[in-house]
């Protein structure tokens, strides 16, 4: 006859053992009431929780998705043997769904669904210790502050305690300080700070006893490379051109084609990012950029990632207003400038006042001099030439008359020579006055290009700065 082997001897005394184990444990046992030996007495509950993946967190709808791993033990006063008599067996494995189990849930959840945990199985000790580990993906509620956007960093908590026992009849505490991040996989987002816990006991208006709870608070912070790349970069380069404007010859007539245009580009780039921003009570700091799930390539070669999807908003950011009022302010002084250059010859001359600070000590501190002049120098004002009739004791050679100075002719010329001087005269006076005011728009060109140039270059360092 054949022979069976010791080992599986073994095996088959140890699954006949672990059978008899479970029908004599659950022969008269009820899932239905909680396992104390007193009903007076609360049942200590510990709960442990481990961070695995951040799938998705919605700054729109304000919903935070999380993979987690959630581990629970408590103690069942009537699943207890003794190992030596079931042949050493210490511990079993059953369907969850057999046993008492705590109704911790997550009081902040984003939907209505429970999680899918009555098919994983427990782990029951000979003492009557059980430990429950299941996994869950889980949609809570979390406050998001983009006021910041892209440098700020949220809280987000998530509160577990029972639905039904109150803090007499069960007691949740947490295992350790904080949530495990072992086995946390890096988000392309989202930089984890850390996750502690905290145990409150609140009383609401509803039950006279109280409640215990644990709230695991997950501190995020976001990274903002990809964002500084794909959106404050071609906004500060944007913004950098709307200056130059005022450095361009008005001559060209590009000038406020050039404004106009920069203006057109950063409006186009604002709702382009504005549509994707979350609405919110603050303005952030810049618009918001999001691609298709999964992500979209970043012009840095990064990741842009997708925080969220759903309606459209019409968020703009601080620093995209501040860039845009002001590229239209540039846009209108610029306006403003182009009469002063295109002032004919009818206008009038240049006030005192205007010739004195503006062409004399604005024109030297800026160095805006004529062509040849040397910098630091500026330009006399000359006082207009006053006509000077010719001299009378010159005339012109005598003519067929028969006097050598023919009075008539003489007299006829001299009224010509002075109305062709005279009109020279006042064309040489309107001509000056037209190069006055051309002057004094060189110069607030030149002042308002130094004013334009520093605030673009502040707020964009301001930013730049916060980015790093």
């Amino acid at each position: 006859m054949h022979r069976a082997h010791p080992a599986s001897e073994c095996l088959g005394a140890e699954g006949r053992l672990a059978h008899k184990l479970f029908r004599d444990l659950f022969a008269n046992y009820t899932s239905a009431l909680r396992p104390v030996a007193d009903t007076d007495q609360a049942l200590n509950v510990t709960l442990e929780v481990t961070l695995s993946q951040i799938i998705d967190m919605d700054e729109r709808n304000q919903v935070l998705t999380l993979y987690l791993w959630i581990r629970q033990e408590w103690t069942d006063a009537y699943l207890r043997w003794d190992p030596d008599t079931y042949g050493g067996l210490d511990a079993i494995r059953i369907p969850s769904s057999l046993v008492w189990r705590p109704d911790i849930v997550l009081y902040n959840k984003a939907d209505a669904q429970a999680p899918a945990s009555a098919s994983t199985n427990v782990v029951l000790r000979h003492d009557g210790a059980v430990r429950w580990d299941t996994p869950a993906i889980t949609r809570s509620s979390c406050r998001v502050d983009v006021s910041a956007f892209p440098f700020d960093a949220q809280r987000c908590g998530l509160t577990f305690g029972s639905w039904t026992h109150g803090g007499h009849q069960l007691d949740v505490r947490p295992r350790g300080a904080a949530a495990s991040l072992a086995d946390f996989v890096e988000n392309v987002e989202w930089r984890v700070l850390g996750m502690p816990a905290r145990r409150r006991v609140l009383t609401y208006g509803c039950c006279s006893e109280p409640y215990p709870d644990v709230t695991f608070t997950l501190l995020l912070r976001r990274r903002a490379a990809a964002y500084v790349c794909n959106l404050l970069l071609p906004c500060v380069l944007i913004s950098l051109l709307a200056p130059l404007a005022f450095h361009l010859p008005a001559d060209s007539g590009e000038k406020v084609s050039l404004g106009v245009t920069v203006l057109l580009a950063l409006t186009v780039f604002q709702l382009i990012l504005a549509e994707s921003m979350p609405p919110a009570e603050s303005v952030p700091l810049i618009g918001g950029l999001r691609g298709p799930q999964g992500g979209q390539g970043g012009a840095c070669g990064e990741v842009l990632p997708h925080p969220g999807g759903g309606p459209m908003s019409p968020s703009a950011g601080k620093y995209y207003m501040a860039t845009m009022t002001m590229v239209t302010f540039s846009t209108a002084l610029t306006i403003l400038i182009m009469n002063l250059h295109y002032c004919g010859p009818s206008a009038r001359p240049v006030p005192a006042w205007a010739r004195a600070l503006l062409l004399g000590r604005l024109a030297q501190g800026l160095c805006v001099r004529e062509r040849g002049e040397p910098c630091g120098q500026s330009r006399p004002p000359e006082p207009p030439p006053s006509p000077q009739p010719p001299d009378r004791g010159t005339g012109p050679p005598a003519g067929p008359c028969h006097e050598p100075r023919c009075l008539c002719r003489q007299e006829a010329l001299l009224r010509h020579v002075a109305t062709i001087a005279n009109a020279f005269h006042s064309h040489r006076a309107a001509q000056r006055c037209h190069e006055d005011w051309k002057r004094l728009a060189r110069v607030m060109d030149r002042f308002f290009l130094g004013i334009f140039f520093s605030m673009a270059l502040v707020m964009s360092l301001l930013v730049l700065v916060r980015a790093l």
